[in-house]
């Protein structure tokens, strides 16, 4: 078992009404920080914000702490689109041509 005291989490920001994608709002180094500045975040929410739908969660991750959250979103959506893609090839090869070797 990984010491997540050492481990890397991203907040990221979501609206659970429309699964709009906030981004990334802080890479934190550590659960124990990431969950305070998690719940320091959602204690700051406005109520409107947060009645729109806006929530906050909790993603392990290997992005560097401190970095720019919009590096750091950038670079998530991109491996996850990536993810995604490869996972539709894997479901379907049918569908997709082959990748040279």
């Amino acid at each position: 078992m990984q010491d997540d005291s050492k481990a890397c989490f991203a907040i990221i920001r979501h609206n659970v009404r429309t699964y709009e994608s906030g981004g990334v709002v802080a890479v934190i180094k550590g659960r124990t920080t990431a969950e305070n500045i998690l719940s320091q975040q959602e204690k700051g929410q406005g109520s409107e914000d947060r009645h729109a739908g806006w929530r906050y969660f909790l993603e392990k991750t290997d992005l560097k702490p401190g970095m720019d959250p919009v590096e750091a979103t950038n670079l998530r959506q991109t491996r996850l689109e990536v993810r995604e893609s490869e996972a539709q090839e894997s479901l379907d090869p049918g569908l997709y041509p082959s990748r040279p070797h």
